[in-house]
């Protein structure tokens, strides 16, 4: 067994009950609540701010002339690049020093980029205004991450992940739903200046609440570069398939949330305030329902000392890979919306299994490390390609008179479903052996 394998190994049997580490002052009662609430808002405007392009996507490709390549290029490359360069660095300051600090400047910088995002005349000025949202964005959920495991306690901590997750499912809705009233009333550049707006107020809500952190101090600390560290976790056959279920679920989820709208627009004659009620309110629905009950199961896989902490996403996963694939040839919109509904399931239910996974592997105060490294497999080859290759195909199946090109490009999110439940199975007991059991 090798050194890196014995320390994670540790590491899993440990975290039913670790102690603190030196810097964490667990709270409980009502500070812990409004930490959590506080995250909870963090999460959701951050989604906010990530979706609203999707919804608004027909409104921006109409005013500036764009087509759906570039619509792929807009709604993946920029957060593919920015999550690949900022994100370790990011998760590294949020671990050494203050979440805190690093948490409230991402939100700020994200805010401000997303407001300017609506005085956007081309598409370069559009792209790079992206660009900052997702350079903002990168550092948010690694930082989160790490307040959660100094403040939180431990056997609460899949249920804190969790809520802290369904900021995003929560995002989504409102995003898909007031993002598409607000495209259709006002325009698409009003709802980009008045989430910037939002974004900055929930910002100093962050720092009123959460408090002053002090920097962690390890005694485990080796003067290990953090790229060194991060490759010895990768080197544990745990983690490299959780990566690679990132790497997958990545490639489902971008061109799922990237094109369902436009989907049911094109091919079901919704307006975009219907397919952002429609999409919106269910996604926020599955996500509440995901992210809570996906945060307590984790919790209790995790206190049952079996180490099979990944299965029940997986199997999720594989549902969702046959109903979203009947979906894109539904007759009907709304037995389309309905079979979309184990999709949007799958991505927010299993969030807290991921990241809480993750941490387990890697260990105390390498949360936001591994919150990171997570987010890098999800975040880089996934939304950088998935919705460009479903844009080129959907306009290649276009230009050739093929009926509803758009939904053979989408095909790529059930193949990458199939394999992200793979990957999470073989992690799973990979995990699982590390508890000595199979």
């Amino acid at each position: 067994m090798t050194e890196t394998a014995a320390r994670s190994i540790d590491a899993i049997k440990d975290i039913r009950y670790p102690p603190a580490a030196s810097g964490s002052e667990y709270v409980s009662g009502a500070h812990g609540y409004a930490i959590l609430l506080t995250l909870f808002l963090v999460s959701t405007i951050s989604q906010v701010d990530r979706i609203l392009p999707f919804i608004m996507a027909e409104a921006i490709r109409l005013d500036l002339s764009l087509n759906d390549t570039q619509i792929g290029l807009l709604t993946g490359i920029p957060f593919a690049i920015c999550y690949t360069l900022l994100s370790l660095p990011l998760a590294r300051a949020a671990d050494r020093g203050s979440p805190r600090v690093v948490l409230v400047g991402c939100i700020l910088v994200w805010s401000a980029m997303t407001a300017l995002g609506g005085a956007a005349a081309s598409f370069l000025m559009l792209a790079l205004t992206r660009f900052g949202v997702a350079s903002g964005e990168a550092g948010a959920f690694p930082a989160g991450h790490a307040i959660i495991a100094r403040k939180i306690r431990p056997e609460r901590r899949g249920l804190a992940i969790g809520l802290f997750a369904m900021g995003m499912p929560i995002g989504a809705m409102v995003g898909f739903a007031a993002g598409g009233a607000v495209a259709d009333a006002l325009g698409w550049r009003v709802a980009l200046i008045g989430a910037g707006a939002i974004g900055g107020a929930i910002g100093l809500l962050a720092f009123l609440v959460i408090g002053p952190m002090l920097p962690l101090r390890q005694s485990t600390a080796n003067g290990d570069t953090f790229l060194r560290s991060s490759a010895r976790l990768l080197a544990t056959p745990a983690f490299r398939w959780l990566f690679v279920a990132a790497i997958a679920v990545g490639f489902a989820s971008a061109p799922f949330y990237a094109f369902a709208a436009p989907f049911l627009m094109r091919v079901h004659g919704f307006t975009a305030s219907q397919a952002g009620l429609a999409f919106g309110l269910l996604q926020g629905l599955m996500g509440i329902f995901g992210t809570v009950i996906g945060g307590r199961m984790f919790d209790r896989a995790v206190q049952s000392g079996s180490g099979r902490v990944l299965g029940p996403p997986a199997i999720l996963f594989l549902i969702a890979s046959v109903t979203t694939s009947a979906a894109l040839f539904a007759p009907l919109g709304w037995v389309a919306v309905a079979l979309l509904v184990p999709g949007m399931l799958s991505f927010s239910f299993m969030l807290p299994w991921a990241f809480g996974a993750a941490h387990l592997v890697a260990g105390k105060g390498k949360e936001a490390q591994a919150t990171s490294i997570v987010m890098v497999g999800s975040g880089l080859m996934g939304p950088a390609l998935g919705p460009l290759i479903v844009g080129l195909v959907s306009d290649a199946a276009t230009a050739a008179h093929i009926p509803n090109g758009l939904a053979l490009g989408m095909l790529a999110v059930p193949v990458a479903s199939i394999a992200t439940a793979l990957a999470m199975l073989i992690a799973n007991r990979r995990i699982a052996a590390a508890f000595g059991r199979r």
